[in-house]
């Protein structure tokens, strides 16, 4: 009878704390609230069917769930869109001779040689000299390579190195002339997959334009290839 007893002020006071509650909460909060305990229900009744046997009730009960999946799809993509690019995501600009990459996340530039002197090997592995030795080279047979180089040769050293160059700062010059930029070329650049909608392109580019605007010490060259690649993309959207 004790045990009875305690149950009966246990519940009363649940009971209490519950009406109190429903008292003091808002319409939208109490909603939301009837709806998880519908859709846990929902979901014990399927369980329970299943086990018992009666999957056909199971299946009946099944499109009571279509709102409630509508719902997580959309909030699913409202968080991916929030997201923006994910951890460890890269820009990829290549040239005849260079293909450079830059990280969303830190603005961390490297790249790996494709033709001249030093094929096959990353920037990261070569010292000051030898790259200066490679921006030489690309200076005289890949203008576009060598002006991906100069970004990352004043992250990397500085700019000191200019002065074993023998060469002046080219950035403020507006890059060369250079063939159409592809759709997939430009979601390279961006760091997106072919599917991405408007926002994410737009969202990508802020993100890059933050390491590679020339005013925060970016590249004038990899800047406006990634003007160029969200017009191009944004424009065939909106198109």
């Amino acid at each position: 009878m004790v045990v009875y007893f305690f149950l009966g002020i246990v519940l009363l006071f649940g009971f209490w704390l519950i009406g109190r509650w429903y008292v003091q909460a808002n319409p939208a909060q109490i909603s939301g609230i009837l709806k998880a305990i519908a859709f846990v229900l929902v979901v014990a009744l399927m369980i329970t069917f299943v086990v018992l046997g009666r999957e056909a009730w199971a299946l009946m009960m099944a499109p009571a769930l279509i709102p409630w999946l509508m719902r997580a799809r959309s909030l699913r993509n409202i968080w991916k869109a929030g997201q923006g690019p994910s951890g460890g995501q890269s820009s990829n600009v290549s040239t005849d001779s260079l293909a450079m990459e830059l990280d969303h996340d830190t603005g961390e530039m490297d790249g790996t040689v494709l033709a001249g002197p030093f094929e096959g090997r990353r920037l990261s592995d070569l010292d000051a000299v030898l790259l200066v030795d490679l921006y030489r080279w690309m200076a005289a047979n890949d203008d576009h390579g060598a002006r991906l180089l100069e970004a990352y040769l004043d992250r990397t050293l500085g700019a000191a190195w200019r002065e074993g160059a023998g060469h002046g700062s080219s950035s403020a010059g507006e890059p060369p002339p250079d063939a159409g930029m592809t759709r997939e070329e430009a979601f390279q650049i961006l760091g997106l997959e072919p599917d991405a909608d408007a926002e994410a392109i737009r969202k990508a580019y802020r993100r890059l334009m933050q390491h590679a605007h020339p005013d925060k010490g970016g590249s004038p060259y990899l800047a406006a290839k990634i003007n160029e690649a969200k017009d191009l993309l944004l424009g065939s959207q909106d198109g």
